[in-house]
């Protein structure tokens, strides 16, 4: 097997990809709202790995927060935040339609609820929720986002009030 220059065999990084992959560009797309961002992200992230692996063992955090900050950058640099919340709802991944018109517009409505609500976060907010909902640990979402372990509970606490309070009431359906 071919070694890179830090010494992970170039199976041990296909490994990586196949196993980390989905669930980072699933990550990517709720946190940028665009599924072409995302994937330049997660492919940004990979090759970055590939060309300069860091010094110690790699994590899916590491990888997490070398696309983040990929998908962030971009979002500031070209001023996208604003038009990726009204605009780009329709490109989101939601899964499969449904057959009934009536329950895909329910779950379309659902979707564009929840995508702005999420939007009510700071992108440090929003990162350690979409990551705590892909099963990292705090200590994992502590390294990727720049802060103690210790501040993600109340982080991820306070977001998901703000979330909460952002999200339109339930109507009464009897």
């Amino acid at each position: 097997m071919s070694e890179t220059h830090e010494g992970a065999t170039v199976h041990d990084l296909r490994q990586l990809f196949v196993d980390q992959h989905r669930s980072l560009f699933r990550y990517l797309v709720r946190l940028s709202g665009d599924a072409d961002l995302a994937e330049d992200g997660a492919q940004e992230a990979f090759v970055r790995l590939f060309e300069r692996p860091p010094a110690r063992d790699v994590q899916r955090a590491w990888l997490f927060k070398v696309a983040t900050n990929v998908v962030l950058e971009h979002l500031r640099t070209h001023a996208r935040r604003k038009r990726i919340a009204t605009g780009a709802m329709a490109r989101l991944p939601i899964g499969d339609p449904s057959p009934d018109p009536h329950e895909r517009l329910e779950s379309m409505e659902r979707h564009e609820a929840a995508s702005e609500a999420l939007g009510v976060l700071s992108s440090k907010e929003r990162a350690a929720v979409l990551m705590r909902e892909e099963g990292f640990s705090h200590r994992e979402i502590a390294v990727a986002i720049g802060t103690t372990t210790g501040a993600i509970g109340t982080l991820i606490a306070r977001s998901l009030i703000k979330v909460a309070d952002a999200l339109p009431a339930e109507r009464d359906v009897h």
